[in-house]
């Protein structure tokens, strides 16, 4: 195990123990403080835990060398964990959303909501405070470590310290402002389902983007354009092509040269513009450079 699958794996198994304790105190709370949104929020919590364990699983994978059957290696599976993550968040976002339009339903019918107790209101302040600090050391480190799925997965532990907010907003209103409001607890919970949802949707477009062969953003393209015309010898760049392949990137190009210098000198203009390039973006950075003359009719020439 390379040091950077270490790092993430330590801490997604962070995350995990969080988790683990969390669910059980949300559930007892749910239960026994009469919270459908606590209940609903120790469910959120769950599929944290599944997603820690997808994480797990993924990267693992993803950091296998490359091998005959994976000669661009195994990044998408990392790509791939971060689209489940939040395919599962958006389905924890939906059953909130279902199981509190179907509370607000039976209130406004007629029937009595019951009143939550007060270890509901304490386990959600202890939710919010863990998970936000939760949220804020895996984000650090994923950025750190350059793994989209961590980030995912601090993303998913911020939506839990959101969800835990609105049910003790919807906890507090139902205990403290009276029967009538005690249909605070389901309708904070449609509100946070909507938040949860919009995140799910901004974990997985970049990865559905990665896995449609997107290419990279125009900034970043340009950004590589003008490294490699630094390259003395580089006199145009065109066909330029470029792709993620989980935390690394693909490019494919032309490069023009002047069509008089020898193919030695060539391919060492070529070599020192995937040293540049493998310099800034990363050593696992695939480049491949299609060598051609600044002016074609060197080769009619070269021919004849």
């Amino acid at each position: 195990m390379n040091p950077r699958e270490k790092e993430i794996y330590k801490v997604t198994l962070v995350g995990t123990a969080v988790n683990a304790v969390l669910i059980v105190l949300k559930f007892i709370a749910g239960i026994m403080g009469r919270s459908s949104a606590m209940v609903a929020d120790a469910v959120h919590s769950l599929s944290d835990f599944v997603t820690d364990v997808i994480v797990l699983i993924f990267v693992k994978i993803s950091s296998k060398p490359r091998d005959a059957g994976h000669e661009y290696g195994h990044g998408k599976f990392e790509t791939f964990a971060t689209m489940v993550i939040g395919f599962i968040l958006a389905l924890a976002g939906i059953a909130l959303l279902v199981n509190g339009c179907r509370l607000v339903f039976d209130s406004v019918s007629g029937h009595e909501l019951p009143k939550p107790t007060m270890i509901a209101l304490v386990v959600a302040v202890i939710s919010i405070i863990s998970k936000e600090i939760l949220y804020r050391y895996t984000d650090r480190e994923g950025r750190k470590l350059n793994s989209k799925a961590v980030i995912a997965n601090a993303w998913h532990h911020r939506s839990d310290a959101i969800s835990s907010l609105g049910t003790f907003v919807g906890v507090g209103g139902a205990m403290f402002l009276g029967e009538k409001w005690r249909i605070l607890d389901p309708l904070a919970a449609i509100v946070v389902s909507f938040f949860i949802i919009k995140a799910a949707y901004d974990i997985m477009r970049p990865s559905i983007d990665e896995l449609l062969e997107s290419s990279l953003p125009d900034a970043y393209e340009d950004e590589i354009r003008e490294l490699l015309m630094s390259v003395p010898g580089v006199r145009a760049i065109h066909n330029m092509r470029t792709r993620r392949i989980g935390n690394e990137i693909a490019i494919d190009l032309h490069a023009k040269m002047d069509g008089a210098i020898s193919l030695c000198e060539a391919h060492a203009i070529a070599s020192e513009a995937e040293r540049k390039v493998k310099g800034k973006y990363g050593q696992n950075t695939l480049i491949t450079i299609h060598m051609e003359p600044i002016d074609p009719d060197v080769c009619n020439y070269v021919r004849n």
